[in-house]
């Protein structure tokens, strides 16, 4: 094997807990995960996940939900309201 180099990344802590529980349930560590997922890169030269750049009505509703966020709002002040929006 070459010599190997090492890579750091920052992570949330929850989320690494929760991934290396899933991972060690499968027989894998976190190091054979992210080496797996370097490998398919090379391998198809492609992201083994597929990406999109969200459309304008998505980007629309990330701002608002964003924004519901900050605020601290409620968008609906019933759920009668909600459930007829959603019916639209």
């Amino acid at each position: 094997m070459a010599a190997g180099s090492m890579l750091h990344v920052r992570m949330d802590e929850n989320v690494k807990a929760q991934a290396t529980r899933a991972l060690a349930a499968m027989g894998l560590s976190t190091s054979d995960a992210v080496r797996l997922l370097f490998h398919r890169i090379v391998a198809d030269q492609a992201f083994p996940l597929e990406l999109k750049v969200p459309n304008k009505a998505t980007r629309e509703a990330m701002a608002e939900a964003d924004e519901i966020i900050r605020s601290g709002r409620a968008r609906f002040t019933d759920a009668e309201t909600l459930i007829a929006d959603l019916d639209g």
